[in-house]
């Protein structure tokens, strides 16, 4: 017995020194200039600390098929160039798929600039343009000859060039930006070709002195120069009405060479660095704040017990982040929600286990005995119910993106931490009090004691209050269609934007419906500074251009943009059907294995199908969109919920054992009753870190936590009131 404490005493303590050596230090520390002076453990994510996530499809429709082969891996070390020289730090590029390119630029500020920047095709053209006039005339009234095409200049001026290109960039050895003396310092981009390129070019000035050529970039004349001699020196001069970083950043495109097919943004995530320390502050508020009411609720009810729970979940928190801090796993905000959900999540096992302890204890078994058989006791369920929620997790993870991984994967890691300090590290410190002889009993709160509440008699009422409920939400929830979801799931485009002082929303409508925008919506936020515009189009330029021009009184900062296409959207909205889908199904099978009988898989599943539905239709009444954050909530409901009924269905398979002689519906109603505290304690842990979720955790994470508020109100009913009378109706018919 001493031998086997003393080597789970070095375990923990071998835990605890590898976590907090893992783990420092956490962050990044930045000086004054935004430098990294220490790299941190732990990443954050662009959700918080700003910057862009972007998912580019190269689009190889007009290339042959062996180009479009290696179009995608041409365009994405271009991408990388020009990212390089653009000096974004931890930039990452990375293939998806066939022709897709990923790129996250953390910590970029200006967004045009970057969209301008990656997405341009910077296919530079020198092409005569026709000295004939009648052919310009005739091409201004449409008939434009074969061989010619007409473009506009920067100064409005159209131009009618041949469509073959004598030179293009492809020759290009160097760019770089100077600036014109005679033009009052105006910046120019000069370029060098290679020999083959200098030879052209020398051949093309010197055999067409006196005409022009026009320098086209994708597609738009930047300027069309009159040639007067012939150049043998391969250099020359991009002339435009550039600002000096307009210059520098075609220079750098021009260096990193063209792509070689148009590339689409097909998703866009950009969060301002003032919405990223807001998510921050708002994170750390609530898990502060949520921490504070699970320990001081552990402490009070729990006394001795629960200060060593509170122990238990300080050590949890520093597991969790010791491992993100060695694998140097990203934080995000969902990631942050999941560390404050494994609040509650964490102290689920304790309370399983203190109330198994007080249920020997009032049989007269001494301390040690009823630590014991407590802790044995409590073993099934504490590993049924993690595994459920597991299921949950690891199907977010394969299904999700982004954040919602980092959330799946922050409560993975919480769950095996979780069962660590309940099942080794709080028994370890009871067995290490139980060395004193002055250790004789363990006080603790007792609320919730020998209720003999008839919960099989109410079945049917609860049956058809949970009837009308459910209709209700599914009738709202269809008669607002695709006004249910977000762009995640719809495409579109979503911009959060912060005003400087308040701003009169209808200033805003005003604007944005000279624009003939189908579909826009305008949402008021916090202390009318903020507002949120959604679009089913592209068109978040547009909209920023006009606000810019028309409320001049007022400035303004983009705080986050979403933008979706269509086909994103429905691939998302596809992986998050699967996950619900394969999450459900999980849960059934796992728990009709585990229990040797399908009726306790099935009335499991039709318990967490009522608070899926419950929680579509609260939704739906309250007029919140789905989006990937509000998946990852329904399928934490969805494995939350099934740990109550698994606790449940614990007793009664564990009394069915012991007692006999007694009706089924008494042996239900006995096994709910001796749970109750269990169900309803841990139901109440968790509420109070959603609760603190919901109220300062932000707004990106509201809808999260609304969805955990009710599907932990709706889970402990449907465990008692659905799942468990469901085990009755089919043990009559059996």
């Amino acid at each position: 017995m001493h031998k086997n404490l003393k080597w789970k005493t070095i375990l923990i303590l071998v835990v605890i020194g590898f976590s907090l050596w893992s783990l420092w230090p956490p962050l990044s520390t930045v000086d004054k200039e935004g430098n990294i002076v220490r790299e941190g453990r732990i990443n954050l994510g662009l959700d918080l600390q700003g910057g862009m996530h972007l998912v580019l499809k190269v689009d190889t429709s007009k290339l042959t098929k062996k180009e479009a082969e290696g179009a995608p891996e041409r365009a994405l070390e271009i991408i990388r160039n020009r990212v390089d020289q653009f000096g974004v730090k931890e930039v990452s590029i990375q293939r998806q798929g066939t022709d897709e390119i990923v790129i996250q630029l953390p910590g970029i500020t200006d967004r045009d600039r970057a969209l301008e920047l990656i997405g341009k095709t910077a296919l530079l053209e020198f092409r005569l343009v026709s000295s004939d006039p009648e052919k310009l005339k005739l091409a201004l009234l449409g008939e434009v000859d074969d061989g010619y095409e007409l473009l506009e200049a920067e100064n409005n001026e159209k131009v009618l060039v041949e469509k073959r290109a004598e030179i293009t960039g492809a020759d290009l050895i160097n760019a770089f930006v100077k600036f014109d003396q005679s033009s009052f310092n105006q910046p120019t981009v000069s370029i060098a070709f290679n020999r083959e390129g200098a030879k052209k070019f020398a051949r093309i000035t010197g055999n067409n002195v006196g005409a022009r050529l026009a320098i086209v970039l994708d597609g738009n004349v930047k300027s069309a120069p009159v040639i007067k001699e012939r150049i043998p020196s391969g250099e020359g001069v991009i002339q435009g009405r550039f600002s000096p970083d307009e210059a520098n950043d075609l220079s750098i495109i021009l260096r990193a060479g063209a792509l070689p097919a148009p590339v689409i943004i097909e998703e866009e995530r950009t969060v301002g660095p003032l919405l990223g320390l807001d998510s921050i502050q708002s994170g750390v508020k609530a898990i502060i704040i949520g921490a504070l009411l699970v320990c001081a609720f552990m402490s009070i009810y729990y006394l001795l017990a629960g200060v060593v729970s509170v122990l238990a979940l300080i050590l949890n928190f520093v597991i969790i982040l010791g491992v993100m801090g060695y694998f140097h796993f990203t934080l995000t905000l969902p990631g942050i929600a999941g560390l404050i959900l494994i609040l509650g999540m964490a102290v689920d096992a304790n309370v399983l286990i203190y109330e198994r302890i007080k249920e020997e204890l009032r049989t007269g078994k001494t301390i040690r005995s009823a630590i014991s058989t407590g802790y044995s006791k409590a073993l099934s369920a504490i590993i049924d119910s993690n595994l459920t929620t597991l299921i949950a997790a690891i199907l977010l993870f394969q299904f999700g993106t982004g954040p919602i991984r980092g959330f799946a994967m922050t409560l993975t890691i919480g769950i095996f931490a979780s069962l660590f300090t309940a099942l080794v590290v709080t028994r370890t410190i009871f067995q290490l009090f139980a060395l004193s002889p002055n250790f004789k009993t363990l006080k603790m709160l007792n609320w919730i004691h020998d209720t003999k509440i008839d919960f099989i008699g109410k079945r049917k009422v609860c049956y058809g209050i949970s009837l009308v409920i459910v209709m209700v939400g599914l009738v709202v929830f269809g008669a607002r269609g695709t006004k249910n979801f977000g762009v995640d799931f719809t495409g579109g485009t979503l911009q959060q934007i912060q005003f400087r002082n308040p701003i009169d929303i209808a200033r805003i409508r005003t604007v944005i419906s000279g624009l003939g925008l189908k579909n826009a919506s305008i949402q008021e936020m916090a202390g009318n500074r903020e507002v949120l515009i959604r679009t089913s189009e592209d068109a978040d330029v547009k909209i920023n251009a006009a606000l810019k021009s028309s409320i001049t009184d007022n400035s303004f900062e983009l705080m986050r943009v979403e933008r979706v296409g269509p086909s994103v959207g429905k691939l998302l909205r596809k992986n998050a059907i699967r996950a619900l889908v394969f999450g459900l199904f999980g849960i059934l099978v796992y728990i009709s294995f585990r229990f040797k009988h399908w009726e306790y898989g099935l009335a499991g599943v039709i318990a967490l199908f009522h608070d899926v539905i419950i929680v579509i239709g609260a939704m739906a009444i309250t007029g919140r969109e789905f989006d990937l954050t509000v998946v990852a909530a329904i399928l934490t409901v969805a494995g939350y919920s099934i740990n109550d009924t698994v606790v449940i269905f614990d007793r009664i398979r564990e009394n069915m054992r012991l007692l006999r002689k007694i009706t089924f519906s008494d042996l239900i109603n006995l096994s709910i009753n001796q749970t109750l505290g269990r169900t309803v304690f841990t139901t109440l842990t968790t509420l109070f870190t959603a609760t603190a979720l919901f109220i300062w955790g932000g707004i990106v994470l509201n809808n999260f936590a609304f969805c955990l508020i009710v599907g932990f109100l709706s889970g402990i009913y449907s465990t008692i009131f659905i799942a468990s009378p469901l085990i009755l109706l089919w043990q009559k018919r059996r």
